[in-house]
């Protein structure tokens, strides 16, 4: 009889002398790489953009760059606030500030304005309209990276030191004058301080808490520790090899996205050991040869893990048919993460449970009748097998499978009623929202947002082709409902048919409403110009609404694709994997719906109890790619045993319960864990990782005590034998 490939596999890898040879070349690898490359953590993380450059908004960006060159740089904005009013000792400490940087230029500082030199009274004039707050720049070289930025605004920050001015805490103080760093320098510089400290505390955070479950779960020291070796050796092959693709330019390194394949990496990779692990186990109580048990649960568990894994690397691969940044910047790391993870469960692994043998379980060391009964002649007292009783998920096979009516019912009516929040979720795009309150790039921005009109946050810029005619557009601007101010166009001096029309809103620039007014000013411009005889009317919309718009539009499109294409392999996976077309159908839907449920719930919690008002809007695509790839990774672990029992020759009923009793236990304890390490990026300082952890853990809990014990055996069962249609197992008798 030909032997199961995966059978074969354990023979190799987990044999007398495969186990050594497998872990020395394991440890050989990642210590090759570890010498000669570095790690990614370590390679630079580039400020690249989100937006693909045929983006309405990225050519207007071009446009202006073209058509209206200004060579001061990019802006640090200093933001000076006194609650009671600046007053003339202020304006001296902030002359005196540009002064010494005249004097004393910061590292890549390409411009100050003169203010030392201007009147105190002008500078007076320049501030908000209650006189508490003002706003001055300074530029640096456009081509600086974040760390070269990050040396000028230190320096700049000496400079202050001798100034008597307040940069940290609270600025309602009527007595002390603050300075807060904003802008586009500001913004850069924090958002990659955030992720600075991130990775290591995430990791450390991440470690402990997968290792604390492991302990009262298994309540065995070494069980523990196993699945995080695996974890280590699989990032120790992971992370250089990363940093090559990086700094061969082959893939663009994300600190955000490095941050989230930490988590995902102990949290998936502890899944896929804890599979293997827990039917090593259920073999060790049948058979006594340690070498042959391994290849018995390689054979039955190695196709799920397989499967389980390839599934999650084709979800998560999906994110690079994006054309947002981020989605496809986290594309590779992600998939070529759990690639790696899931060959070092199916290779090293089984190397190091068979050098420990049933030690790696002490003190429940599993035994077979005859190795207990052996041992308790020696001892003269009885010893246990260390079987487990599984009374709980007997429990619940045995409910869901004779009640599997009401299970739909109760289990459907809850999920499809958290998924109705869905509709009312509120979504944002604003970079600076996702950052801590107390940041000065955020405070800063809040002081500017507080004390002056809220179009000139961020004015648009509406340009227009003027096709050699004389027209003025700024009163027909002016007129429109949503508009509260137009300046003066200005003519480029590169092409004098080129004008520019600086746009300020009424609401804030970044507010849901403002940026749908992007479309409507487009369309009203290029009506305008017709009117005026311009048949072929050429506008381009810029600035931050604009940007936002973009990025609005860009991450739905991206969703309408992404979405369906990322069902569309799983489904095909699942086909090939079950041979089912009724199944492989429940199974897509069962997840969808969790998925839906698992973002309804994830807005009550944030919305209702944590008080946020918009979550990011990137936050539904993550969602949905993690929470289906990695949900349908426990139907897949279920599925597969009751499979398994039903070609064993066991009754429907009976093959759905023994299937829900032999992998209840362990897809608990996986989706406890997985869901843990998601929860620990709520733990981080940044919004977005904290909204998607916590809509991430709560679909994966779900998963784990919803959909996979009760909705989809449940689901099973009334479908009968038609739940295999139309492979082999179909013709079999229920």
């Amino acid at each position: 009889m030909r032997k199961n490939p995966l059978e074969q596999w354990g023979g190799l890898v987990a044999s007398k002398k495969g186990r050594w040879v497998t872990l020395a070349f394991w440890v050989l690898l990642v210590a090759v790489l570890s010498f000669t490359l570095p790690q990614i953590n370590s390679v630079e993380n580039k400020n690249a953009e989100n937006l693909p450059a045929e983006a309405a908004s990225e050519q207007a960006a071009k446009v202006i760059e073209e058509q209206f060159p200004d060579n001061s740089g990019i802006p640090l904005l200093l933001v000076w606030h006194r609650e009671d009013g600046l007053n003339d000792a202020d304006f001296k400490k902030i002359q005196d500030l540009y002064a010494s940087l005249e004097e004393k230029p910061v590292p890549n500082q390409t411009l100050v304005p003169p203010l030392s030199k201007v009147p105190p009274q002008a500078l007076g004039q320049s501030a908000s309209e209650n006189g508490s707050t003002l706003v001055t720049p300074v530029f640096f070289d456009d081509n600086a990276n974040t760390e070269e930025l990050e040396k000028g605004l230190n320096d700049i920050k000496k400079q202050v030191d001798d100034l008597d001015v307040k940069t940290t805490g609270d600025y309602t103080n009527a007595d002390e004058l603050n300075l807060r760093y904003s802008g586009p320098v500001g913004i850069s510089i924090d958002a990659t301080g955030l992720f600075k400290n991130a990775d290591f505390k995430l990791m450390a955070a991440t470690v402990l808490l997968v290792l604390v479950l492991l302990i009262i779960i298994y309540r065995s020291p070494l069980l523990a520790i196993i699945p995080l070796i695996a974890v280590g050796m699989a990032y120790g092959v992971i992370s250089p090899l990363l940093a090559l693709m990086a700094e061969h330019g082959w893939i663009e390194k994300d600190a955000q996205a490095v941050s989230i394949m930490t988590v995902l990496l102990f949290g998936a990779g502890t899944d896929y050991c804890l599979f293997l692990i827990s039917k090593y186990r259920e073999v060790l109580l049948k058979v006594e040869n340690q070498f042959t048990a391994m290849k018995q649960a390689m054979k039955e568990s190695g196709g799920a893990i397989l499967m389980s894994a390839l599934t999650v690397v084709l979800g998560l691969a999906t994110l690079g048919l994006a054309n947002y940044g981020a989605f496809h910047r986290f594309a590779i790391p992600f998939s070529f993460g759990i690639l790696i993870m899931g060959i070092t469960a199916l290779v090293v692994l089984p190397a190091i449970l068979v050098i420990i043998g049933r030690a790696a379980f002490f003190p429940f060391t599993p035994r077979t009748e005859k190795m207990a009964e052996e041992l308790a002649a020696k001892k003269g007292k009885p010893v246990k097998t260390h079987a487990p009783t599984h009374k709980g998920s007997r429990k619940v096979g045995r409910f869901v499978t004779k009640k599997p009516w009401l299970v739909i019912a109760i289990t459907v009516v809850f999920l499809g009623g958290l998924a109705a929040f869905t509709p009312k979720i509120s979504y944002t795009f604003d970079l600076l929202s996702s950052f801590p309150e107390d940041m000065s790039s955020r405070q800063g921005f809040t002081l500017i947002e507080d004390n002056f009109p809220a179009g000139e946050l961020a004015p648009m810029q509406v340009i227009v082709d003027t096709d050699g005619k004389e027209i003025n557009l700024k009163e027909d601007l002016e007129k429109l409902s949503y508009v509260g101010s137009v300046k003066d166009p200005q003519q480029s001096k590169e092409d004098t048919n080129i004008q520019m029309y600086e746009v300020s809103l009424k609401d804030n620039p970044y507010s849901p409403e403002s940026l749908e007014t992007v479309p409507k000013i487009t369309k009203t411009t290029k009506d305008l110009l017709k009117d005026e005889g311009i048949s072929k009317a050429k506008v381009w919309v810029g600035g931050e609404t604009a940007s936002q718009y973009d990025e609005k539009k860009t991450i739905e499109e991206d969703e309408s694709l992404i979405m369906p294409t990322m069902i569309a392999l799983i489904a095909l996976l699942l086909f090939i994997y079950l041979r089912s077309i009724t199944a492989t159908l429940y199974l897509v839907a069962t997840v969808v719906l969790s998925y839906g449920a698992a973002l309804g719930a994830g807005w009550i919690v944030l919305h209702y109890f944590m008080g946020v008002d918009a979550i990011q809007g990137s936050i539904p695509l993550y969602a949905f790619v993690f929470l289906v790839a990695l949900g349908e990774d426990y139907n897949i672990f279920m599925i597969s045993e009751i499979w398994k029992n039903r070609k064993e020759g066991k009754k429907h009923k009976l093959a759905i319960e023994e299937g829900v009793v032999h992998t209840g236990s362990v897809i608990t304890s996986a989706g406890l864990i997985l869901a843990g390490t998601f929860a620990v990026l709520g733990t981080l300082p940044i919004q977005v990782l904290v909204q998607f952890g916590i809509v991430t853990a709560i679909g994966i809990l779900m998963d784990t005590f919803i959909v996979r014990p009760l909705l989809v055996p449940a689901i099973t069962t009334v479908l009968g034998k038609y739940a295999y249609w139309p492979g082999k197992l179909f013709k079999k008798k229920a």
